[in-house]
């Protein structure tokens, strides 16, 4: 795919087949608990973003993105860092601190700091070739 279609793509992640012999045997069902967790954790980051800004993380245009994403020094520095080492366009670069963004709110942290953009990083494996 062409960079500039990538870069529509906010977060690219391998996911491992399942060996025939597993789905064979049957998937285990999901935890319930687990899933009601993940999802008190989402509809809390989902309001910390309205509370901000009005919108969610997504949805966020490249001004509001100056704003409201805006991470620590640590963080800004890893983030140019991957700017100038993954040749990431303005919309890549964008994309990472909307997801920084998310990383942090997930994890009711009102500061995007490196843990948040690496993992962000992270999500665009696929602009590495």
């Amino acid at each position: 795919m062409s960079g500039p279609l990538l870069d529509r793509i906010d977060i690219g992640i391998d996911v491992p087949a399942v060996p025939a012999d597993a789905l064979a045997a049957g998937a285990p069902r999901d935890d319930e608990a687990t899933t009601a967790r993940v999802r008190e954790r989402v509809a809390a980051a989902r309001a910390i973003a309205l509370a901000r800004q009005g919108r969610t993380n997504a949805t966020l245009a490249a001004r509001d993105i100056d704003l409201y994403c805006v991470p620590d020094a640590a963080g800004a520095a890893l983030a140019a860092q991957a700017l100038a080492r993954l040749s990431l366009s303005a919309r890549g670069y964008h994309r990472i601190l909307k997801v920084a963004r998310t990383i942090a709110d997930l994890a009711a942290c009102a500061t995007i700091g490196v843990p948040h953009v690496a993992e962000a990083i992270a999500y665009r494996r696929f602009d590495r070739g």
